[in-house]
């Protein structure tokens, strides 16, 4: 679809804004202890805890036997100049000096005609040499076009990925992080995925470059395997397709419909998520070749990034809520995004008041099925992802090196139970303030929160 005609297009949906987040979190913390605590005081609460375990059994073997589409064949090398869709790569940088190099190099050297794509920069009025290391690029790299945003500027990430988004010219709108590497053949692998007429948008399988470093490292490797497995499944089962920020490829017509990346979330790419299976749109997933990316290497580093992560998907929740329960999704979506609720956000919030009532009552905690769904999905996924990959990277196959990765792997994602758990609580209490936070990288050296 040409600019012109995007530019025609109706304006976007009037969606939920973020107003009385702290009051909506406070009132669903209220809801999930009472009706926790009221399972244990019901004469039947554990045939309702037995019944809601027997539904996500049935959905996790759906989930499990599903069969995902074919992943669509790569762009030919035999198609005119002229055939090649356009594509435009954009980077939200702020501070980058260390990778933002690399990045560009890297981007710049992609199997895909030059005059077809332009790499677009935006810095966020760094305070180190990344602009400077920019200015000097431009001059090696005809594709790669440079911003610089004030130092009043707003809206963090989302706010610089719509400033310059009206200056773009491509169809398909691809967004890295500054520590982006990809492989040479991704735009051919990519672009296909678009033909389907349906798929607004595509998240490419996001992995770790230094996963090697420690216990923090390859836990998040694992995670990335784990999400990726159970993203093939859920789209393949008609449910919701998730962005993950980095190496996400949008459709311009799709984001435009969207109004855009909203500047009001700490999370654009969860709530962009929403935004686009609203208006009726999937998302799809390319689990190979993966987009490699630093992980943080320090617990407290972790514990900020994860937290953040975890207040973005909660308030998607909070904020969107009006069209969610009016099954706006569609049935199969609804569910998927309910399941996926109750292991993620239900569970772990639902754990305080359950293990005092247990506690207090001397008996094991009533949700212990439920916990030992989302701990045996856990496993399986993880284990059956870590060996997808092993077989794609052709590594020979080790049962009890797979069964330490999966046994380590699955005691790491344990963090998510307390992240989100005081993340539900503190919501309640106080608001988070919307400002640019950003994973520090160092290259080979080591990863930090930055807020």
């Amino acid at each position: 679809m040409e600019a012109a005609e995007l530019s025609e297009m109706e304006e976007p949906p009037d969606y939920p804004g973020g107003e009385g987040r702290r009051r909506k979190a406070a009132l669903v913390l209220a809801l999930v202890w009472s009706s926790t605590i009221a399972l244990h005081l019901m004469s039947g609460g554990v045939w309702l805890v037995y019944g809601m375990t027997t539904l996500m059994g049935v959905h996790a073997l759906r989930l499990l036997c599903a069969q995902a589409m074919p992943v669509p064949e790569p762009l030919g090398s035999d198609l005119a100049e002229s055939d090649y869709p356009y594509v435009s790569l954009l980077v939200a940088a702020k501070n980058e000096a260390s990778v933002i190099s690399d990045l560009v190099d890297t981007l710049c050297a992609v199997d895909y005609p030059a005059s077809r794509y332009e790499l677009w920069v935006v810095d966020d009025n760094s305070t180190d040499d990344t602009f400077q290391v920019l200015q000097t690029l431009t001059q090696k790299y005809p594709q790669l076009q440079l911003k610089r945003r004030a130092a009043d500027a707003a809206g963090g990430k989302s706010g610089a990925l719509n400033q310059i988004l009206p200056l773009t010219n491509g169809d398909i709108i691809g967004v890295f992080d500054a520590d982006a590497r990809v492989t040479p053949g991704l735009l051919r692998q990519i672009v296909p995925f678009f033909e389907r007429p349906r798929v607004g948008a595509v998240q490419v399988r996001k992995a770790i470059a230094n996963a090697s470093t420690n216990f923090w490292t390859r836990g998040q490797s694992s995670e990335m395997i784990l999400d990726a497995f159970w993203q093939k499944r859920r789209i393949a089962l008609g449910g919701i397709g998730e962005l993950r920020g980095n190496g996400q490829f949008v459709r311009r017509a799709a984001l435009k419909e969207c109004g855009g990346w909203n500047e009001e979330t700490i999370t654009d790419d969860l709530d962009l998520t929403l935004r686009l299976h609203l208006s009726e749109w999937d998302i799809d997933f390319l689990f190979q070749p993966a987009v490699q990316e630093e992980g943080v290497t320090q617990a407290i580093s972790l514990w900020h990034q994860r937290n953040r992560w975890a207040e973005g998907g909660y308030q998607r929740y909070l904020d969107y809520w009006p069209l969610l329960i009016r099954n706006q999704l569609g049935l199969r979506k609804s569910v998927d995004l309910l399941m996926f609720w109750i292991t993620q956000y239900f569970l772990p919030s639902a754990a305080v008041p359950d293990l005092l009532m247990a506690t207090t009552r001397s008996q094991l905690p009533l949700l212990t099925p439920i916990t030992g769904i989302t701990l045996g999905l856990s496993l399986v996924g993880m284990c059956a992802g870590l060996d997808k990959v092993r077989r794609q990277q052709e590594q020979p196959f080790q049962p009890l090196v797979l069964m330490a990765q999966t046994l380590q792997g699955t005691l790491y994602m344990c963090h998510w139970f307390v992240v989100v758990a005081s993340i539900a609580a503190r919501m309640s209490v106080r608001p988070k303030r919307l400002k640019w936070v950003k994973t520090m990288h160092q290259g080979a050296g080591e990863v930090c929160i930055q807020e």
